[in-house]
């Protein structure tokens, strides 16, 4: 990997404060997915298929997703159909295909959750954009 510039003592500051909120993000989602009693895992499977575009929410994309490998995926996926939270069905042009879907009670909680996090990123922001900037 080849660098233009010497590291600068200010770079490594502003690159562990970066991974810091990072970090402190990742730790705020983590406690806000188990209060409301799942996995991160489970719930940025949640996340994923909701985001996914039309007729693509499978297995496949959870795991690309979620940087999983397709077995490990599938057993997320299973676990989540078991919590009544996600749906498989057979998608309408290729009846071989398996599609998901969040249930009602998926897209509730996906709502709450998602809500709670936007607010905790607006307020990251400003932060996030400093360090960015110091980075550029």
């Amino acid at each position: 990997m080849k660098q233009d510039k010497e590291l600068t003592d200010a770079d490594y500051r502003a690159l562990a404060a970066f991974r810091h909120a990072i970090r402190r993000f990742q730790s705020f989602s983590e406690g806000q997915a188990a209060q409301a009693g799942l996995t991160p895992q489970q719930h940025q499977a949640l996340l994923a298929i909701r985001a996914a575009a039309p007729g693509q929410a499978t297995v496949g994309h959870v795991a690309e997703r979620l940087i999983l490998k397709p077995h490990s995926a599938t057993g997320l996926v299973d676990r989540l159909v078991a919590l009544g939270l996600v749906a498989r069905e057979a998608a309408a042009e290729d009846r071989r295909r398996v599609l998901l879907r969040l249930t009602k009670d998926a897209h509730a909680l996906l709502a709450t959750l998602s809500a709670i996090h936007r607010e905790e990123v607006q307020r990251l922001r400003p932060v996030l954009l400093d360090l960015l900037e110091q980075l550029a």
